[in-house]
Parts: structure tokens; sequence; C-alpha cells
């Protein structure tokens, strides 16, 4: 049967955009249909506007330390407007590269809702087209608990668009997301407090790093409520927000944001008549190869719920276009030892298994930890404090994890995600010379294990 394009990619997000340029350029007709935003969610409410936000509330810092280092400021002011304005200005400029990379890549796109209709069909704007292969990469979307008033509530998809920044914030969930939106709209100026169900945030992170950046926000004057949830939301006559918890506290706002976890994006997607199966956690079922219970059609990145970061979501549509194109250039994604930051305020870089994990799966491990005030606050009355771990095998000696929290964590976590990627010991590590004087040095130059 001749079909109309060799693969078409539902979803102009990271994953979808790159297994159709890649896939057009080993010669195959391809078809992108997207109906919100190209670029998908880490170009317009993700990682890229929510990196923007945090840049400028670290100058709130950088401010504050410059007296130290001879300075003398006048008072200065911050404006959210203007912060917004040349945002979206920057994710215009994204968008256009997007389109301009799917465009001169030969690819076909369509600016529509696309709804299959069958295995090998699918419907944009009442128009119906066939291809060999489907590729569902429709990302993911936040959800907020069904509890009374939860219309009164906002988002990161609405965040990035406030027309003015809130005074009082109520940031609700213990994610990554949850924790770096806590730093933004405190970092900025607003009185911000953290809920959060459970005891301790970053659930899956390493013990330790989870305790020390509790440590430091706190330190900052962030206030964490744990083991706190909301039970309703209510708006006052004056225009705020009363959330009432479940302990009957009530708490006075005027914007409640929340971060409590991404469903898979499958709205009137059509799966119903393609045979497509999901999971028990309601993400798209698929196998090693991104294969789902229908021969023809393929899914990536945040709707089949693995590792739910861009760049995995890029790795995957590379497998993808590989395997079905050029498949003398396939390779599976190796899921091991991905490298990810967290963008919170003081950040996190982390990079293969916790100390939890590594007991967990039998290692005997050593442990070496170091805490201590950063160079550049030693001019200055802050004391905030960088922790910085390596989770070591003890019996091959080989580094099983990295972990810091300070400044630069992300920057300087990518190489050493490349250490632990070529099987790097502890040995190794520590007959590297350091570069000095820097953060940085102090991953090789732990010597002592502290336990």
């Amino acid at each position: 049967m001749a079909y109309d394009f060799d693969l078409f990619v539902i979803g102009a997000g990271s994953g979808g955009v790159r297994a159709a340029r890649f896939a057009a350029g080993f010669g195959a007709k391809v078809a992108v249909a997207e109906s919100r935003y190209l670029g998908g969610t880490c170009v317009n409410v993700g990682c890229v506007p929510k990196k923007l936000l945090v840049y400028g509330a670290h100058v709130a810092d950088e401010l504050e330390q410059a007296a130290g280092f001879g300075w003398t400021l006048e008072e200065g002011h911050f404006d959210w407007g203007t912060l917004i304005a040349n945002k979206n200005r920057e994710i215009e400029r994204l968008n256009g590269i997007y389109r301009n990379l799917l465009v001169n890549s030969g690819v076909t796109l369509l600016q529509g809702h696309a709804r299959m209709t069958g295995a090998n069909e699918v419907e944009v704007e009442g128009q119906r087209y066939t291809a060999e292969h489907i590729l569902i990469a429709t990302g993911g979307w936040p959800q907020i608990p069904d509890i009374p008033g939860k219309e009164l509530a906002i988002t990161s998809n609405e965040a990035f668009y406030l027309k003015e920044l809130p005074r009082r914030v109520l940031v609700v969930g213990g994610g990554y997301i949850a924790v770096e939106f806590a730093g933004i709209f405190q970092g900025l100026g607003a009185d911000t407090t953290l809920l959060y169900r459970g005891d301790l945030f970053l659930r899956g992170f390493d013990g330790s790093v989870r305790t020390h950046l509790k440590e430091e926000l706190e330190k900052r004057g962030l206030d964490l409520q744990f083991n706190a949830d909301i039970q309703r939301i209510d708006k006052l006559e004056d225009g705020s927000l009363k959330a009432t918890l479940k302990d009957g506290r009530e708490l006075i706002a005027d914007c409640v944001f929340y971060a409590t976890g991404r469903r898979p994006m499958l709205d009137n997607l059509g799966l119903e008549n393609t045979g497509v199966e999901l999971d028990a956690r309601g993400y798209i079922r698929v196998d090693e190869q991104y294969q789902t219970t229908a021969p023809s059609i393929l899914a990536i990145g945040d709707v089949i719920g693995r590792v739910q970061l861009t760049p995995v979501a890029l790795a995957e549509g590379m497998a993808v276009a590989r395997r079905l194109f050029k498949p003398e250039q396939y390779r599976p994604v190796d899921y091991q030892n991905i490298p990810t930051a967290v963008f919170s305020q003081p950040p996190i870089g982390t990079v293969g298994l916790t100390e939890e994990q590594a007991l967990e799966a039998g290692h005997k491990v050593q442990v070496f930890e170091s805490r201590f005030r950063a160079m550049k606050l030693t001019l200055t009355d802050i004391q905030e404090k960088t922790l910085m771990k390596l989770v070591v095998d003890a019996e091959t000696d080989k580094v099983l994890g990295c972990h810091m929290v300070g400044p630069d964590a992300g920057e300087i976590i990518q190489g050493l995600g490349v250490a632990l990627k070529a099987g790097a010991t502890k040995q190794q590590f520590d007959e590297t010379i350091g570069v000095h004087p820097t953060a940085a040095e102090e991953f090789v130059t732990m010597r002592t294990a502290t336990r």
C-alpha cells in the first residue's frame, strides 16, 4: 500500500522534532502535527523559561553579595512585567528556530490537533493522512488534585504568564518543579510557603541531598511545611485565596501554585481506534524499541512515563529515527547514569546511584562527603554551604554516584556524567589533578570516607 508519509509524528516537542528531523534526513517522507506550540513543554512552559526565571531570581543573591566585594549599590527594583516580556520574546525566537529546523529538513508541518482514526491514519483539521508509521510524542500535562476550589489554583503552565508577581504564594508539591518554583517566587520577592504532604521533598534523590537542601532553604527564610496538604481553596472578598489544610489550619495567599504531578497528554488522540494499550499508570505501553501494542504505532518521551527529561526524549527520538530509517546506525538508549539538575536555590546536580539505591542493589558502599562554605562567600556574611558526595563500591572502587548541592551544580555534574559513563574508579578521581581554586576540585580531593 502507498502511504502519504513514511512517518507521521504527533507532537512537535523535543522528542517529536528530533525524530522527524532525522527521519527526514535519512530520506523518509515525514509530517509533524502540533496543536499548541513548537518546541513542546521544555521550550514554552518548562525548562527554558523556568531557567530564565531562575537567572532572574539569582540576581538578588548577587546584589546581596556585592557589598563584600566593595560595591555600593542603590536599592534595586524588580519589575515582573519586564522579565516576562523578555522571556516571551526569547520563547518566540525559539519557536521560530524549531519551525525552521523542521521545514528546512523537508518535514511537512501541520498546525492543528491530530487524532488517529486507524492504525495507519491520522486526521488533522478534517483532513486525513495515511502513514506507514505513526509516532506519538504528545508529552505530559500538569494536574491538580480534585479538591473544592481547584479552579482557583494555577500550574506551571499559567505561572509563566502571570500578569504580576503575587505578593504571597503557596507552592504545593514535593518534586523538583515545586522546589524550583518556590525558589523562583521567593528569590523574586514573594512571601513563599512550600507545602508537601510527605516528610521531606525530592523523594528518590539522595538522602544527604534532600536534607542539605532543606537546611539551606530554611536559612534563606523559605517557609517549609511538611506533612501538610490542602483540603479546599476559597476566594475571599478582597480577591485573596484561603487554603484550608487537612489539619484544620488556614493559610492566606494571593496565588496557590500546584506542582503535584503530570499526566500523559492523551486527550482526544483516538487511541481507541488503534489497539494501543496503556500501562497500569496510564502511560502508553511500549517495548524496548518504543513499539506500542499496535505494530505501526510508536511512542516516546513523557507520554511513556520512563525518564521524563528533555535530553532523554531527544535520545529516544533519535533511536526511533535510526531504527526505522537508518538501522545500521541504531543503538538503544542507555538509561543508566543520566546526569540531571534541579534548579533550586542552591541548585542540585546528580548522576548515578544514590547511597540508598546502591545499598538496595547490594553494593558494599563507601561514602565520601564534603560540606564547605564557597570561596565566593568568604567576603560576605552569607553562611550557605555546598555539599559534594561520592558513592563508591567498596569492593571494585567504582564510583556509583556523584551528588552536589551548590552553585553551578548542573554545570559541574555534566563532566562527572562522562566519568561515570566511562566507569571511573575512586582512584582515578583521586589521581585527577583539580582546577584550583574552584568548588569542582573538591570532587577529586575527597580522600577519607565519611562512612
